[in-house]
């Protein structure tokens, strides 16, 4: 349904947009940006009557020391319409034209006929004639609930137009007053923190070309929401670069989440004609963080991309070999693997060139005749043989200065001029916009492709951009680089359609919907510590489901941290998500062997349960336990975990609560082997009630509970239900 057509008269007063449980409702009487009166739970049919008292109801009255009219917060922010807090956009045409005041020329609406992903979608139209720009918002509530849009500017006028930022602002209500964003590290990923919504700017920026510290959701709620609890809303920044998001509270009441691309000094300088596209930014909203969340896992999942097919158990030799390729120990690593149910092996690095450790050979993409005198051939074939796929480690974006390729090409890393960046990881980043420097990485990985038949690959990404400028002109390179590494994953794809390629980025430093829109599965984080990996996943877990995250069974002692930890929490821990191994079995005792198979059976027999179902958590007051689980989406069936962090303030520590069933239904509740051995060395038992498992319903599961084990610290125990 067409509205208006583009640079008419807008006639209507309103666009209401429902589905999934979620209005947006957006106010476009007048000439100026749309404004959302409404962004949150469904409001139900509204009349044109319905709008004009909202409008009216929610008009603020005018007050001392403020503007003479009341402000209203555009879709786009601007200062020329009273607004005091962050412009949505800024720029200058040689230090003029650098504040916007756009004037609505057209709204349309449309509902695609059988689109899975968008169930309605509506663009803005705006100009500003004396600036000498054009904008454009594209806004789509998803089939789940899910909210998203994006906006474009051309520069219309003389001269260059050079833009510093584009974001898009959403409202959040008075009740919002607390902060939740995500924050961490190498090694340490996803991290939650929070703290009080206050007056003033919380703004989180990723200046490094990838976000181990970027936040990948920002959610403003009730003071105190937790997974089942509170009103709350949330916004992610699709992108895998540089990153700003940022909530935002003025003196004048209002309140805002909003994102958009961190553009570098002079990164984006639009001549007459060109235009600025920024990333998508997804918004959501629940009561509690469950309910936000699964509004991104539903969105995921109803992609016509979003992998179908059972998530093949693989393992990475990356721990088991580090360098040392020796293709005995690596078939005899490949046997055994076959033998515990692995279904995809993939070789890490040390496969090309002069790479014999960290310190030389990125960038020559050529089989070692040193270490492969035969070519990869012998494995690839072994591997297929034994009935797995077959799996190969790049690292396309970087380059050792020890390379064939640094040699040749010095000036084909990313850089300023007259300095050469601080290195580190001792690579330097190519530098993807410049055509030979692509070419180069693109003709070498597909050479390689089409040399063997290659299933998957680990695309790593190790270090962060530091003073990234495109050669020669110096100018900021940042965004060209994201943009070429999405045509490079584009062309690599296009070559091989059936090829599945895993987003690492030192581990989970590049997990934006942006690449997933490109690859099908996340390195969740270089860290397999099981200990780290419940905070690591349950962060992640806020933006993605389970079977685009890769968690793998660790060794005995982590590499990471010098931890042990038993097989049964290293397998309960990485159980939930895409399954791997990442661990020198060929040194593992037959006891071992024989648990790690059962382990990897009984995921090959959830799994469609754990990477289509909804993904749940419990309000536990002690977070020393950690509670979270998976219904299936028509809640017959649900798979829970019981952790314990650590030591708990009682012990026995009493009930624990199993969200997400059915209500009325009842539910038979076991222990799930091999997850079910709770007995401890320090002679900690099993709850009675698992020793016959019982019954009960929905209701009481959810608002009663059932008694938890006495675990031990740093152990788990698997719970599976059944509806009656």
């Amino acid at each position: 349904m067409t509205i208006t057509a583009a640079a008419t008269p807008v006639t209507t007063t309103h666009v209401h947009l429902r589905t999934g449980g979620t209005s947006l409702l957006l106010d476009v009487a007048g000439e100026q940006l749309p404004r959302v009166l409404h962004w949150g739970p469904d409001l139900g049919e509204l009349t044109e009557g319905d709008v004009a008292e909202l409008r009216r109801a929610s008009e603020p009255p005018l007050v001392s020391g403020q503007a003479d009219v009341v402000v209203p917060l555009g879709l786009v922010a601007e200062h020329s319409r009273g607004w005091l807090g962050t412009p949505g956009l800024t720029g200058h045409r040689s230090g003029a034209d650098f504040s916007t005041a756009f004037t609505l020329t057209g709204v349309t609406t449309e509902r695609p006929d059988g689109d899975p992903v968008v169930a309605e979608r509506v663009v803005v139209t705006a100009a500003d004639d004396v600036a000498g720009l054009v904008l454009r918002v594209e806004i789509e509530l998803l089939t789940s609930g899910l909210l998203r849009e994006r906006a474009d500017v051309t520069n219309t006028g003389a001269g260059v137009f050079d833009l510093t930022s584009l974001d898009l602002a959403l409202p959040v209500p008075t009740e919002a007053q607390e902060i939740l964003d995500l924050t961490g590290r190498h090694l340490r990923e996803r991290a939650q923190q929070r703290h009080t919504f206050t007056l003033g700017t919380h703004l989180r920026e990723s200046r490094r070309g990838r976000g181990h510290d970027a936040s990948l959701v920002m959610a403003a709620g009730e003071q105190g929401f937790g997974w089942r609890r509170g009103e709350l809303r949330a916004v992610h920044v699709a992108w895998s670069g540089n990153t700003r998001t940022y909530a935002e509270r003025t003196n004048l009441g209002d309140s805002l989440l909003a994102g958009g691309e961190l553009l570098l000094a002079g990164e984006v300088r639009l001549g007459e004609g060109e235009a600025y596209t920024g990333p998508w930014v997804y918004a959501s909203h629940g009561t509690g963080l469950d309910e936000m969340s699964a509004r991104f896992h539903r969105y995921l999942r109803s992609r016509p991309g979003h992998p179908r097919s059972a998530r093949p158990v693989l393992i990475n030799v990356w721990e088991a070999v580090y360098f040392d390729h020796d293709l005995d120990r690596l078939k005899e690593l490949a046997d055994l693997a076959a033998s515990v149910g692995v279904e995809r092996f993939v070789l890490d690095d040390g496969w090309f060139g002069s790479r014999r450790d960290d310190t030389s050979g990125l960038g020559d993409w050529v089989v070692s005749a040193d270490v492969w005198p035969e070519g990869l051939g012998p494995i690839v074939d072994h591997v297929h043989g034994l009935g797995m796929e077959f799996g190969l480690w790049f690292e396309p974006e970087m380059v050792n200065p020890d390379s064939d390729l640094y040699r040749a090409h010095p000036e084909w890393i990313l850089a300023t001029g007259g300095r050469t960046p601080v290195p580190a990881r001792q690579q330097q980043v190519l530098d993807l916009a410049h055509d030979g420097a692509y070419a180069h990485v693109r003709d070498q990985v597909l050479a390689v492709l089409a040399a063997y038949d290659i299933d998957y690959v680990k695309w790593d990404y190790n270090r962060d951009l530091v003073d990234a400028g495109h050669w020669p002109t110096g100018q900021a390179g940042v965004h060209r680089q994201v943009e070429a590494v999405y045509r490079l994953i584009d062309e690599i794809r296009a070559a091989h359609p059936d090829l599945e390629i895993e987003s690492c980025a030192g581990g989970g430093g590049r997990a934006d919907l942006g690449i997933l829109e490109r690859t099908d599965r996340i390195w969740t984080s270089d860290c397999i510590d099981p200990l780290e990996r419940q905070q690591i996943e349950a962060g992640t877990a806020l933006l993605l489901p389970p079977e685009l995250a890769g968690s793998h069974i660790a060794s005995p002692v982590s590499h990471t941290t010098g931890r042990a930890h038993s097989l049964d929490f290293r397998a309960g821990t990485a159980f939930f998500s895409h399954l791997g191994i990442e661990w020198d079995i060929t040194r593992a005792t037959p006891e071992e062997l024989a648990r790690l198979t059962a382990w990897v059976a009984a995921h090959k027999a959830h799994r469609d349960l754990l990477h289509t179902g909804d993904v749940v958590h419990a309000d536990h007051p002690d977070d020393a336990l950690w509670v979270h689980g998976v219904v299936a989406a028509d809640r017959g069936e649900a798979i829970f975990t019981i952790v314990e962090l650590r030591t708990p303030v009682a012990n026995p520590p009493g009930r624990v609560r199993l969200p997400g069933l059915d209500p009325a239904a009842r539910y038979r509740l076991t222990p799930l082997a091999p997850g079910d051995a709770v007995t401890g060395r320090t002679g900690q038992r099993p709850a009675p009630w698992m020793a016959a498992g019982t019954v009960l319903t929905g209701q009481t599961l959810a608002r009663v509970g059932v008694q938890a084990p006495a675990l031990n610290p740093e152990q788990m125990v698997l719970l599976h239900l059944t509806r009656l």
